[in-house]
């Protein structure tokens, strides 16, 4: 039966091998889809209906990262999604997917379901925001694009993104297995894959260098310690994006002085600026926020 506990191991265990669950056909791999309250959602207007009584024309798309899964946007006593649903007006559903397959195929996945959503929703769709933590919000910009390949209707809807943690430019402590020991050793039931960090899926070393598409992996060795690629994917214009960052410093002040991030992201990663132009993301000073004292799970 499903419940907190075996969807933290599951997802647990599809971070770390989930391409190779995949490519095996194991009954254990994550298959993608839309949840609330852990259950998951059947998209046609009736069921949807059914399943989110008063939803609203505005629509927030919760995306996790590795090894997470939809119940862990609850932290400390805080429900986020509940909060932006009372002070934000929209009706939050939560994305569950394999997070260790790599960030493209998971963005093309996600990119058809979203207008699957939007085409089943109960009312009239208003509006869309994606709110993606750490690799999530990778998986929200390459669904962004895929969409715009497919011609694809839902963008139009789309608001704005937010990317907490995400790292944009990369990661540089994916190769030493320091994502798993982290994301996971803190939970009793997580804790055992720790020992499996150094077995990483695709979507683990598609965090080196913020790898979006599948030409940034397709026909090379994911492993090879090679130079970040010298142009990335930019925002397309008009998206309202906000980049949120933490660093485990004392100040943000002493954050900026020593580029300190959250553990996990560097702080310059997670806001999306680089020294190359083709890299730099462009999100404008008035939509980034670091929040001191924080590591990358408390965002």
């Amino acid at each position: 039966a499903s419940s907190a506990e075996r969807d933290a191991m599951l997802s647990a265990l599809n971070g770390v091998l989930g391409d190779h669950l995949e490519a095996t056909r194991n009954p254990l791999a994550i298959a993608m889809g839309l949840r609330r309250d852990g259950r998951a959602l059947v998209l046609d207007r009736a069921s949807l209906a059914a399943a989110i009584p008063g939803a609203t024309p505005r629509i927030a798309v919760m995306v996790h990262g590795l090894c997470m899964n939809d119940r862990q946007w609850q932290r400390g006593g805080h429900d986020h999604g509940a909060v932006l649903a009372r002070e934000a007006g929209c009706t939050p559903v939560y994305l569950h997917y394999n997070s260790g397959l790599h960030v493209s195929t998971n963005a093309r996945a996600l990119a058809a379901l979203l207008e699957s959503l939007v085409e089943s929703w109960p009312v009239p769709v208003r509006s869309l925001v994606l709110v993606g933590h750490s690799m999530g919000g990778l998986v929200s910009r390459g669904a962004l694009h895929y969409a715009g390949e497919a011609g694809l209707a839902w963008p139009a809807k789309l608001e704005a993104m937010f990317f907490l943690g995400t790292p944009h430019l990369g990661a540089p402590l994916e190769r030493g297995g320091n994502w798993v020991n982290l994301l996971l050793g803190a939970s009793p039931y997580t804790a055992p894959f720790a020992r499996l960090a150094r077995i990483r899926s695709g979507g683990i070393t598609d965090l080196r260098h913020g790898a979006l598409l599948d030409e940034d992996w397709s026909g090379s060795d994911r492993f090879a310690h090679g130079p970040a690629p010298r142009h990335g994917l930019p925002l397309p214009p008009g998206v309202r994006a906000y980049a949120l960052a933490a660093t485990t410093a004392g100040s943000v002040e002493a954050a900026l002085r020593r580029g300190t991030g959250d553990r996990l992201v560097p702080l310059a990663s997670a806001l999306g600026r680089h020294r190359l132009k083709s890299r730099h993301l462009r999100i404008p000073a008035d939509r980034q926020w670091i929040g001191a004292n924080m590591n990358h799970l408390d965002l």
